[in-house]
């Protein structure tokens, strides 16, 4: 992947990878829907009829963000009218599958379209890295797994597909500067976007204490799996060099930084942050069921939703490369196979913020 190339948080290439994605993606989120209830609770609201405005940043699919959308329209709905109306802007880049969003939208069960007749939905296709809505016109934000996609690729990761695990400071510090970047560049303009009193609510990839990224056991047979088809033949080392997963996790001090010294940055102020070890659903599930080829065939799905657009795009034709289907296919059928082998618990950090923006004072 060339430098200065952006980044597409990748979408889902059937219904029955991205099931697996949002399972796991689900661990934590419960959480952090109790957060974004408790910011709807306390949120200053327009008056009718102005609505009442919920932004979804890096909506993807929006499957993600069903769920919490229709917890806080829950909790609005007690503080006023079910007339007064409540616009859903769901945001993501403009190569999104907005289709597919807009589908989930009509058709989900969980769908706040299918359950609150004053709300309305619409989209926004440009990278959150910059300001994409209108000043202080955004109640209440979400942001579930997406400010871990980096903006841009630093550099290619020529010894591992995670630069948390390259042997070279050097692309580490590049990394890390282009995550203090993106954080510093989101956070500036959330700060713009959201209305004074409004409350952004995130969960992404953290660091805890113990210094872990994490998804140990996924990484390592992806890329034993990966190994074996550069051995087969289907894809070229240079390839392979140029295949790098451009998501980085954060830790606390990184969360923090744009705040210091005041604890203050574009009006506003983390009101909560925690770094925790998300629930992995597929092993419990295994410990209940003892099947491990499910366990293997959910974590290989996982990375295929979550990853594997990403890599297929670094091949020679890149995503129309006439090897790319037998690439993904096979891929996946080595990572299940790994994971099937030798079934274990991955710990996988994370870390859910609630981001203030205080009123002027008087």
């Amino acid at each position: 992947m060339p430098e200065s190339s952006v980044v597409v948080c990748p979408q889902p290439l059937d219904s029955a990878y991205y099931t697996a994605r949002r399972r796991l993606q689900a661990a934590g989120l419960r959480p952090a829907i109790d957060l974004f209830e408790q910011a709807a609770k306390v949120v200053p609201l327009p008056a009718p009829p102005q609505p009442i405005v919920i932004a979804d940043y890096g909506a993807a699919t929006a499957h993600n963000s069903l769920l919490p959308i229709c917890a806080a329209i829950a909790v609005l709905r007690t503080r006023t009218t079910r007339g007064h109306s409540v616009l859903v802007v769901h945001t993501d880049v403009p190569v999104n599958d907005f289709t597919a969003m807009f589908r989930t939208l009509t058709d989900d069960p969980d769908s706040y379209l299918r359950k609150d007749a004053a709300s309305f939905a619409s989209a926004v296709g440009r990278s959150f890295y910059s300001q994409i809505l209108p000043s202080n016109s955004v109640n209440l934000g979400w942001s579930a797994h997406a400010v871990q996609w980096l903006s841009r690729v630093p550099a290619p990761v020529p010894d591992h597909l995670q630069v948390a695990h390259t042997a070279e400071e050097s692309l580490r510090a590049a990394y890390a500067r282009q995550a203090a970047h993106d954080w510093h560049e989101f956070v500036a303009f959330r700060g713009r976007e959201l209305c004074p009193g409004g409350r952004l609510v995130l969960m992404t990839m953290g660091i805890g204490e113990d210094g872990e990224y994490g998804y140990r056991p996924l990484l390592a047979a992806l890329t034993d799996a990966l190994a074996e088809l550069t051995g087969a033949g289907l894809v070229l080392e240079d390839e392979v060099r140029r295949m790098t997963i451009p998501m980085v996790s954060r830790r606390a001090a990184d969360f923090i930084a744009p705040f210091s010294p005041s604890g203050r940055f574009e009006r506003l102020e983390i009101e909560h942050l925690e770094i925790f070890d998300g629930e992995d659903r597929f092993f419990a599930q295994y410990r209940l069921d003892k099947d491990a080829k499910a366990f293997g065939v959910n974590w290989a799905q996982f990375a295929r939703a979550s990853v594997f657009s990403t890599m297929v795009g670094a091949l020679d034709g890149g995503r129309d490369d006439a090897r790319a289907e037998q690439f993904l296919d096979q891929l996946e059928a080595g990572i299940a196979t790994r994971m099937a082998a030798a079934p274990e618990q991955t710990q996988i950090p994370l870390a859910r913020l609630v981001l203030h923006k205080r009123p002027k004072a008087r």
